[in-house]
């Protein structure tokens, strides 16, 4: 049945019999055959077929979901199997919400990898949000998520802090101001922003309630690069991660808008779907809880 739900699940996500076949390493044929006997198996067709695509219907989209969650469980427990023989090694799938997924993972990363090359970690980056669901549907091993996010089947640690600073254009007028800016100026400013769900703008909501301002006018990114790149262009000013800016800060291509009662900090967290571990899992766990990162705010 495993083989079978991955087949399915293959079949899904790539639209196509033909496209599905050759990652798989079978005929086009064997793949059809294998899916009808599925649908037969579950008592209902899963899939809307025609000559240009392939596509799940109702029932095949609440079948995908489970056959996910499934096959995450069955790798897992095969892991876990394997670890008590083994040392650190196999898959690792990692997900990070966008701040510390591009800025800060990489370099454990790259350390885990020196000290322990069998392991062979893939990296998701979404929302807190994203991630956290990935993490419960058991499509995760691991999440390093940022914010609050409120579930009681997941288990969270914090273990790091991070600190969140204004930034504009060198060239912008609140960049050359002198002494603290006051809260009618930033309320005028444009403000470019993440998007719901994101532990990044958890952040800018909450900077805008500690200041009881409301900014005439929003722009909303679903990039921490494309915010960057828009404050560096003058487009106009955003609240950002210390991690995410430390380059630009430094080529003097951003600028710290001071503001009292900024830094402010916020607390990001591992979060889990269960105790129990792979010998990968613990051995990235160590290398987050020692890192740099996870002692004190960069």
């Amino acid at each position: 049945m495993d083989q079978q739900l991955q087949i399915f699940v293959t079949v899904a996500e790539r639209k196509n019999f033909s496209r599905a076949a050759e990652e798989l390493h079978m005929t086009q044929p064997a793949v059809s055959q294998y899916i009808q006997t599925f649908e037969r198996a579950i008592g209902t067709k899963l899939l809307e077929r025609s000559n240009k695509y392939v596509r799940l219907n109702k029932a095949g989209e609440i079948v995908y979901h489970h056959a996910k969650e499934i096959l995450g469980l069955y790798a897992k427990m095969q892991r876990l199997i394997d670890d008590l023989m083994n040392k650190a090694s196999g898959s690792l799938s990692i997900g990070a919400s966008y701040t510390f997924g591009e800025y800060v993972l990489p370099h454990i990363i790259a350390k885990m990898h020196d000290n322990y090359p069998l392991i062979n970690p893939t990296i998701s980056i979404g929302n807190t949000k994203e991630i956290a669901e990935l993490v419960l549907g058991h499509q995760l091993d691991v999440g390093i998520v940022e914010g609050e996010f409120k579930s009681t089947k997941l288990l969270f640690e914090p273990f790091a802090e991070d600190s969140m600073i204004v930034v504009a254009s060198p060239n912008h007028r609140l960049a050359s101001k002198k002494g603290w800016i006051r809260v009618p100026d930033l309320e005028k400013e444009t403000w470019i922003v993440r998007e719901n769900g994101s532990g990044t703008r958890e952040a800018t909501e909450k900077m805008f309630r500690l200041f009881e301002f409301a900014p005439k006018k929003i722009m909303e990114f679903g990039s921490t690069q494309l915010i960057k790149e828009s404050v560096e262009a003058g487009l106009g000013i955003s609240l950002l991660s210390h991690w995410a800016i430390r380059k630009e800060l430094s080529l003097e291509s951003l600028q710290k808008v001071e503001i009292k009662g900024l830094p402010f900090t916020r607390k990001f967290s591992i979060v889990t779907q269960t105790p129990f571990q792979t010998k990968a899992l613990e051995v990235f766990l160590e290398q987050i809880r020692n890192a740099e990162v996870g002692k004190h705010p960069l």
